[in-house]
């Protein structure tokens, strides 16, 4: 977790402090709080104290900015893959004052902040209607639920770049509400991540899901990024009783499909023979 991170869609990932609490269903197999807990770190749950981190720590993104700047080509950072930058506690918010100040020393750096709680946004940043052109404001939208509570929020604050995360995407996600007949106060989508959960207790990720939200980004002109299947992959129909395979019912694509759980590094990130790789244009 830093520089030249592993998650496909940054360069780096910088993490403020270390913790969060459970808000939705996309929290249930939380990787965050699992890398925590195999650490040794008791960080997770409302109750827990955070971790933070020294001076050195938080100079690493200066070092980023000074490479993106001497390379002349910026770079993506990921704030935080190991917490919520707006989690309502008080205890973060010289934290987060100090993230704010970090971010405008870093103008070669875009910062991707992800949230599950777009209701605090407003409460916490120090922008209004100006935003820094290095900022990228997103939340995670892993069903139809959490799109129809989440996006009218996150999409009123006019950041350069507005993106989504889809993953784990746990249920058909209908955004045609927010592209195609998007009211006039609400800003645009500029980015959508999708990809299926990871791990031994993961749920599956139906490639209708999947195929919907591409085809709906590619009519709308929206970047899609397409990061994994996750721990389960479609496969053919089994022709004899197999424990690893399991059928579903796909509703976007109205018939049965099979899985089977082979893992992350083997399921790998091709969807309809394809990488999705796709980026909205820097600031």
């Amino acid at each position: 977790m830093g520089k030249n991170s592993s998650i496909e869609w940054t360069d780096h990932t910088f993490n403020p402090w270390w913790g969060c609490a459970h808000v939705s269903p996309g929290c249930e197999n939380c990787y965050a709080e699992a890398w925590a807990k195999r650490v040794g770190e008791k960080v997770w749950g409302a109750k827990q104290d955070r971790r933070f981190f020294t001076g050195k720590h938080w100079n690493e993104p200066l070092k980023w900015n000074a490479d993106a700047e001497s390379g002349k080509c910026r770079k993506r950072v990921f704030c935080a893959s190991m917490a919520d930058v707006f989690e309502l506690r008080s205890d973060l918010d010289e934290w987060r004052e100090k993230l704010w100040g970090l971010i405008d020393e870093t103008p070669s750096l875009d910062w991707l902040l992800l949230t599950k709680r777009p209701q605090n946004i407003g409460k916490k940043v120090p922008w209004t209607k100006d935003w820094p052109n290095n900022v990228w404001l997103g939340t995670t939208v892993e069903d139809q639920k959490r799109a129809d509570d989440r996006l009218p929020i996150l999409l009123q604050f006019p950041a350069k770049h507005r993106f989504l995360s889809c993953e784990p995407l746990l249920g058909r996600v209908d955004l045609s509400a927010w592209t195609r007949h998007r009211p006039k106060k609400l800003h645009g989508i500029d980015w959508v991540i999708a990809g299926g959960e990871s791990g031994t207790n993961a749920r599956a990720m139906l490639p209708g899901w999947a195929r919907k939200l591409r085809d709906e980004c590619q009519q709308s002109g929206i970047p899609f990024h397409f990061k994994q299947w996750g721990h389960w992959t479609p496969v053919a129909a089994p022709r004899n009783e197999k424990s690893t395979i399991h059928k579903f019912w796909d509703e976007v694509m109205g018939m049965e499909i099979f899985m089977e759980a082979k893992g992350k590094k083997i399921s790998g990130r091709r969807l309809d023979g394809a990488i999705w790789d796709e980026l909205p244009a820097t600031a």
